[in-house]
């Protein structure tokens, strides 16, 4: 590897890319001010070139749902805070999120979304997710329930306009009164509105995707079981075109069977991969708050101290990526799919981020033989250096 000290490039060289044309063998990478370049200067004394052979390079991964990290968590209210969540997962290979929020009061929840929104405006993350207080109490999860209210719209309203246009997504219960008035607000300001945590019986779950609802939030969990006489939301979701689906793979919030049908029935372009991950990613077992309660982390799985639910998870994205490919037996183009493809056209961030194409922000990871990461580039600079 050279690096020369007046280097205006980055070349990353040898690779096997993937592109959204394909996977290129011994590929080759050009980086120009902070944007993925044509690559076809001279390169002998201006670029800094990185032999990459026998490695993978991908785009960087983007995160729909996202509590914590860091020992920190978005839902503290604090800049210095976020900030740590977000470098945590960006050094494992999140060059793009949107903060997670947990339910609170209203008057709470309006304060975080302030102070999210400052950081937003700066460019270090895309946009606010609203999970509660608009959710099923039967189905709440790691979510004070009672905290929880009826998704009116006033009250939705007051959120996005605490967010000061920032928002990116709620999620709430179709099923409760001011559900589908929620839901069709929400279309209407351009923010997605995502079914989740919800009792939903599958006729409502199908009136809300018709309402406007495009997401699945963590698909499976905190809502009612596939059956065969009452399909509920999961069959709804996942057979409808226009909803994508998170799912969580992490090897505890869902059965390797269940990864398989959503899959299956989603088709590679209609899944993300989400972490859903709160304050314990990136450290170690302990206790952690989680909004207004407790989560005790053992052996890398969180749960509510008092009742013992699961509260999220430990998960970062490069574990995820690990995961698909390794354990679950998932192509890589189709786990950078679901990764960065899918979510960043979920987002309308397609144009900028989710693949490796000329004029596009040089958002990239990169991942060794064996899938693990040794490299992260946000925007033209390195997160982790890849080592020579």
């Amino acid at each position: 590897m050279s690096a020369p000290t007046n280097a205006t490039r980055t070349v990353l060289a040898g690779a096997t890319v993937v592109r959204p044309s394909g996977v290129v063998e011994a590929g080759r990478v050009t980086v120009e001010g902070g944007r993925i370049a044509a690559g076809l200067r001279d390169e002998a004394e201006s670029a800094e070139v990185f032999d990459l052979t026998g490695h993978w390079v991908l785009p960087g991964f983007v995160d729909l749902h996202v509590h914590g990290g860091g020992g920190a968590s978005f839902s503290a209210g604090s800049a210095e805070e976020a900030l740590r969540v977000v470098e945590t997962h960006r050094a494992h290979g999140t060059t793009t999120m949107v903060a997670s929020t947990v339910t609170g009061e209203l008057g709470d929840l309006a304060d975080q979304a302030a102070a999210l929104a400052d950081l937003v405006e700066q460019g270090e993350l895309a946009g606010v997710h609203f999970e509660g207080p608009f959710i099923a109490r039967n189905r709440c999860g790691a979510h004070q329930p009672a905290l929880l209210r009826d998704p009116d719209p006033s009250d939705v309203r007051k959120l996005l306009d605490a967010a000061r246009g920032t928002a990116r997504m709620v999620t709430l219960a179709p099923e409760l009164p001011g559900g589908l008035d929620s839901v069709r607000l929400l279309r209407d300001a351009g923010v997605i509105a995502a079914v989740g945590h919800t009792d939903a019986d599958y006729e409502t779950t199908r009136w809300a995707v018709d309402a406007g609802a495009t997401v699945a939030t963590h698909l499976f969990n905190a809502m009612p079981p596939l059956a065969h006489r009452a399909p509920g939301p999961v069959a709804a979701l996942l057979e409808d075109e226009r909803v994508t689906v998170e799912l969580i793979d992490d090897g505890v919030h869902l059965h390797p069977a269940a990864l398989r049908l959503a899959r299956a029935a989603a088709g590679p372009d209609r899944v993300a991969l989400i972490t859903d991950a709160m304050g314990a990613a990136g450290m170690g077992d302990g206790t952690y708050p989680l909004g207004p309660l407790t989560v005790e982390v053992v052996d890398g799985v969180a749960r509510l101290r008092d009742v013992g639910a699961i509260a999220g998870s430990t998960l970062t994205l490069d574990v995820a990526f690990r995961r698909a490919v390794t354990v679950n037996g998932v192509s890589v183009p189709d786990a950078v799919r679901a990764l960065s493809v899918n979510p960043a056209r979920l987002l309308g961030l397609d144009h900028r981020i989710g693949s490796i194409e000329e004029g596009k922000d040089a958002d990239l990871v990169v991942f060794d033989a064996d899938f693990a990461l040794v490299g992260v580039m946000r925007r033209g600079e390195w997160v982790v250096r890849p080592c020579p």
